[in-house]
């Protein structure tokens, strides 16, 4: 033990030495002390990068052998699936993970980042739209690397994010439902200041569009995501004069709200109205009838997610990684010709 800890410090040394810093420096840029020159910093880290000088994840004594997971809300079936995907990858490499739900969907609270710089995770899995320049500062200075899943906004070129093909999944879906012969197809998508909501009803748009179907205003509603939410424009969706024949909705749990509203007014599904979800989460198989829907793969973007921070933390990565997931349609009974 004494033979590796003495090589280290003479490799350390010498770096410093040909850094032109003092040892203490080069410690402290290790540690992600704040108190280094941003210009010092960068050339002790550009040197740590060209003699491959790997921190050790966990077991350094600087971080706890943890990733933080953070979501502004645990929505059960959906943020389970990404909870698994963070595990499994963290379980291989020994890790533990920690579940925070703070703030909105655009930004944990500033309560957060105190939290966090205490935890001193190895790394943060955010499910937000961006993370404000002010944080980022503070989890760089404690080398602390964050990745966002399924991004609400449209992150900075310089933030790592994993997200999934939300575009083409509208246009997947929509065009299934023009093959089998509709043309009053309606749309129930997320909150209209979330870039995966806005991407999904373009691709609808697009998909009606090349269709040459029209589009009526009244038929596209921004929702919540959630059960009640699709439950409601659904109603008011099916109580128009000429009401759709089918429905998009932009999430299963929307869709579960879909069939609510058809059950409430005695409607059949798929013979008066065939429904399409987004996510293809477990529940998508319990319905009856069974949900046709685009699987997006939340626990492989969860898995990815964790390997980013991992990788990060060991200063592998040479370019910002930036990865968009494909989705599938997943074809099953709740979608059929219109009446």
């Amino acid at each position: 033990m004494s033979h590796d800890v003495s090589t280290e410090r003479v490799t350390l040394a010498e770096l410093a030495a040909e850094a032109g810093v003092s040892l203490s420096t080069i410690s402290k840029v290790l540690n992600g002390r704040p108190d280094v020159a941003a210009g010092t910093r960068a050339q002790v880290e550009q040197l740590l990068a060209e003699r491959g000088y790997e921190r050790r994840v966990g077991r350094n004594g600087n971080h706890t052998e943890l990733i933080e997971l953070v979501f502004h809300e645990l929505q059960d079936v959906w943020s389970m699936e990404l909870i698994a995907g963070v595990e499994r990858v963290a379980q291989q490499h020994g890790l533990s993970v920690v579940l925070t739900e703070s703030g909105t969907r655009h930004s944990p609270a500033p309560e957060w980042i105190e939290g966090v710089m205490r935890r001193r995770p190895v790394g943060v899995v955010l499910v937000f739209s961006d993370l404000a320049p002010s944080y980022r500062a503070q989890l760089e200075a404690r080398s602390i690397p964050f990745v966002i899943v399924d991004p609400a906004g449209d992150p900075a070129p310089d933030v790592p994010s994993v997200g999934s093909a939300n575009w083409s999944g509208g246009l997947q879906a929509t065009r299934h439902l023009i093959e089998l012969g509709h043309r009053r197809i309606a749309a129930i998508t997320g909150p209209d200041d979330m870039m995966c909501s806005l991407a999904r009803v373009d691709g609808y748009r697009t998909a009606m569009n090349a269709a040459g179907l029209p589009i009526d205003p009244g038929w596209i509603h921004y929702g919540d995501f959630h059960v009640d939410g699709g439950r409601e424009h659904a109603l008011a969706l099916l109580r128009l004069p000429e009401p759709p024949t089918a429905v998009f909705a932009g999430s299963d749990l929307q869709a579960l709200g879909v069939y609510e509203a058809c059950r409430s007014l005695g409607l059949r599904i798929p013979e008066d109205l065939s429904v399409i979800g987004y996510d293809d989460l477990a529940v998508a198989q319990w319905v009856s009838p069974r949900l046709t829907t685009v699987h997006q793969p939340l626990r492989r973007m969860g898995a990815e997610a964790a390997r980013i921070v991992i990788n990060l933390a060991r200063r592998r990565p040479s370019a910002t990684p930036r990865i968009d997931l494909a989705t599938h349609l997943v074809v099953r009974e709740s979608t059929a010709v219109p009446a």
